[in-house]
């Protein structure tokens, strides 16, 4: 099925690696030293992951469709000290609201 894997390059105190998961699949988690390898892991833990489901009766989540579309926009509520928090960082960094926004929600 074609659930959707992310592959992230992870650089902490334990080296440099590839972090793999599967968003529609809670916990379903690898890594690897390469990409290949990441990717090689994930799908077996996919297998592992979709085996135990099925053993044990459990529901199985849907892959999220390639076509439903996004459209990069969505509102939210924040407190207006957070909101003012955030204004007055972007304003120091010299970058837009969105940008800022967009920054702190892509770490």
């Amino acid at each position: 099925m074609p659930y959707t894997i992310m592959l992230q390059k992870i650089r902490d105190e334990s080296g440099e690696y590839y972090f793999a998961r599967v968003l529609e699949l809670d916990g379903c988690q690898s890594d690897g030293d390469t990409p290949e390898e990441a990717l090689k892991n994930i799908r077996e833990a996919m297998e592992g992951y979709l085996e135990v489901k099925l053993e044990y009766g459990d529901p199985i989540p849907e892959p999220v469709p390639e076509s439903q579309a996004y459209s990069g926009q969505f509102r939210i509520r924040i407190p207006k000290s957070l909101h003012q928090r955030l204004v007055i960082e972007a304003q120091r960094e010299g970058v837009s609201l969105n940008q800022y926004v967009l920054y702190k929600l892509s770490k």
